[in-house]
C-alpha cells in the first residue's frame, strides 16, 4: 500500500514527501491504460508518456509492473540525458522493506550482472572503433560501385549475371548487418548521429524503414521469444514454435497449415515480410513470387496499424525516410534501364539476388532463436531471460563476417548498444557469470545451428500433430 505524500506523476509537480509502494501494488499497473515501472527502485507512471516514447509504446509497455532497470540501461547510451524525461513521471519509490527485484528474482545474480556491465564500461567496450565501421561501410559501397561498373561495361552472358547477383547479394546482406549496428546506437556517441546514418543505410542501401525496424526490433530485444511481446515469434499461423504453442493449437484443432510438415515448407520461403508491409511479422512469402514491391509502403497509405491504433501524419522524419527509400528504388530503376539498354540478361539476376539475400537473412537471424525456448512471459531477470532465448555460434573470421557478428547473439542481447567488434572481449566475463549461477551458455558450429532450425520446427510440428490427433 502506498504511503506518504504524492510526488510527480504526469503533472510534473513534485510534492514535499515521497510516496512508497510495494511490489504487490506496482504489479497491478501493467494494463494498456495504466502502466508503472521501476528503475533503480524509483517508481514511474509512464501511462501517458508511453505513446511518446521514441522506442515505441509497446516496448516500454512490455516492462509495465516490473523492474525495468536492466532494460533501461541496455537500450539507452546516455541514461543521464534520459533522466530528464523520467523526472516528471516519478511518483515514488519502493518501500524500504521491499527487495529491489520483483517476483523473487535472484538479487545476487542481478547485482553481479550489473557489476559485469560496469566492468565492461570501465574496459571501454562500449566505445566503437571508427576504423572498423568505416572499412565496413567502405566494402559495401565498393561492391555497389563494382556492380554498377559491371552493368556499364558488360551485360551479356549468364556468367556475368551470376557474378553480379553474388556481388549484390553480399552487398545487401552486409548492409543489413550494418544498419543493425546503427539501429542499436552502437557506433556514434550521440544517438542523433546513429539515427541519421541508420536512415541512410537502411533507407538508401536497403530501401526499408528505420522507424518500423526500431518499433519491432526493440520489442524483440526487450522480451525475446515471448509470445505476445516479441513480434519475431508471431508467425501469423504459418508456423507453430516451441513446446507449448503447438500443443495449444492441436488441442483447439487449429490447422491453418499442415504444421507437421513445417520443417519442409520452411525451405520454400524467401523474403521476410517486415520489409514488405507494417502488419507483417517474421512471416515469409513463397519462393515462387516474382514480384518486387517496395519493402515498406508509404506510411500515409496506412491510416492504422495492425491493432487498429491510429498512425500519426507523416513527420519530417518520415518524409526524410521516404526520400531515402525513393533514392534506393530510383537507383534500382536506373540500373534496370542501363541493363535493358544493353539487352542484357542481368535483369534476371535481381530475382536471384532476392532469393539468395532473403535466405541468407532468414537462416542467420533464426539460428540463434528458433531452437531456443519459446514460451509465454515468465518474468525472469534480464540475464536469465536473454540466455533462455539466445545461443552463440562458434567464432571465426568467416562466421563473424557472414553473420554480421550475430554469432555473438548472447553478448549482443545482453548489451545491445555494445559495438560488435568488442563482443569477443566481453564473452569470457559472460561465460564466467553464467557458470557461477548454473545458467546455460549454449554455443555451436554454424552448420549445426542451421540444422537445429529444421529440427526445432519438426519437433514443434510433431507436438502439434500429436495434440491434434489425440488430445
Amino acid at each position: 500500500m502506498g504511503k506518504g505524500g504524492e510526488q510527480g506523476g504526469d503533472s510534473g509537480e513534485p510534492a514535499a514527501q515521497i510516496r512508497f509502494y510495494t511490489w504487490e501494488e506496482i504489479q497491478k499497473h501493467n494494463l494498456r491504460t495504466d502502466k508503472w515501472l521501476v528503475i533503480e527502485r524509483k517508481v514511474y507512471n509512464v501511462t501517458k508518456w508511453a505513446n511518446r516514447h521514441p522506442g515505441g509504446q509497446r516496448v516500454i509497455s512490455h516492462c509495465a509492473g516490473e523492474d525495468a532497470t536492466d532494460a533501461f540501461q541496455a537500450f539507452h547510451i546516455n541514461p543521464t540525458l534520459v533522466q530528464k524525461f523520467l523526472k516528471p513521471l516519478l511518483i515514488g519509490e519502493l518501500a524500504p522493506g521491499e527487495p529491489s527485484q520483483d517476483r523473487d528474482k535472484n538479487s545476487q545474480l542481478v547485482e553481479d550482472f550489473r557489476t559485469l556491465r560496469k566492468t565492461a564500461e570501465d574496459m571501454n567496450l562500449f566505445r566503437a572503433s571508427p576504423l572498423f565501421f568505416s572499412l565496413y561501410l567502405g566494402h559495401i559501397i565498393a561492391m555497389e560501385v563494382l556492380a554498377w561498373l559491371m552493368v556499364s561495361y558488360f551485360g551479356t552472358g549468364w556468367i556475368t549475371t551470376l557474378i553480379l547477383a553474388c556481388i549484390l547479394t553480399t552487398s545487401q546482406a552486409q548492409a543489413g548487418w550494418l544498419q543493425h549496428d546503427f539501429g542499436h546506437l552502437s557506433v556514434f556517441k550521440k544517438s542523433s548521429w546513429n539515427h541519421i546514418v541508420h536512415k541512410f543505410v537502411i533507407g538508401h542501401l536497403k530501401g526499408a524503414s528505420a522507424n518500423w525496424w526500431n518499433h519491432r526490433h526493440f520489442q524483440h530485444h526487450a522480451k525475446p521469444n515471448i509470445f505476445k511481446k516479441d513480434p519475431d515469434v508471431n508467425m501469423l499461423h504459418i508456423f507453430v514454435l516451441g513446446d507449448t504453442q503447438p500443443v495449444e493449437y492441436g488441442k483447439k484443432k487449429l490447422k491453418y497449415l499442415p504444421y507437421n510438415h513445417q520443417h519442409e515448407y520452411f525451405f520454400l520461403t524467401r523474403i521476410p515480410l517486415p520489409f514488405l508491409m507494417p502488419c507483417s511479422h517474421t512471416l515469409l512469402i513463397p519462393l515462387w513470387s516474382w514480384l518486387d514491391p517496395p519493402r515498406v509502403p508509404h506510411p500515409t497509405l496506412f491510416p492504422a496499424d495492425c491493432e487498429g491504433n491510429s498512425m500519426q501524419a507523416p513527420s519530417l522524419k518520415i518524409k526524410l525516410e521516404n526520400f531515402s527509400q525513393s533514392a534506393h528504388y530510383s537507383q534500382k530503376f536506373l540500373m534496370k534501364l542501363e541493363v535493358q539498354g544493353k539487352k542484357s540478361k542481368i535483369a534476371k539476376s535481381e530475382h536471384l539476388l532476392l532469393f539468395l539475400e532473403s535466405h541468407w537473412f532468414v537462416w542467420v537471424t533464426q539460428m540463434n532463436h528458433i531452437p531456443m525456448e519459446i514460451d509465454s512471459e515468465k518474468h525472469r531477470d534480464w540475464l536469465s531471460s536473454q540466455m533462455a532465448a539466445t545461443c552463440n555460434i562458434e567464432q571465426s573470421f568467416f562466421n563473424d563476417w557472414f553473420t554480421g557478428h550475430l554469432n555473438f547473439q548472447i553478448e549482443h542481447h545482453l548489451f545491445p548498444t555494445m559495438p560488435r567488434h568488442n563482443f569477443w572481449k566481453v564473452k569470457p566475463l559472460v561465460k564466467s557469470l553464467c557458470a557461477k549461477y548454473g545458467v546455460q551458455y549454449e554455443e555451436k558450429p554454424l552448420g549445426k545451428a542451421f540444422v537445429d532450425i529444421v529440427g526445432s520446427l519438426k519437433k514443434s510440428g510433431d507436438l502439434w500433430l500429436d495434440a491434434y490427433l489425440h488430445k
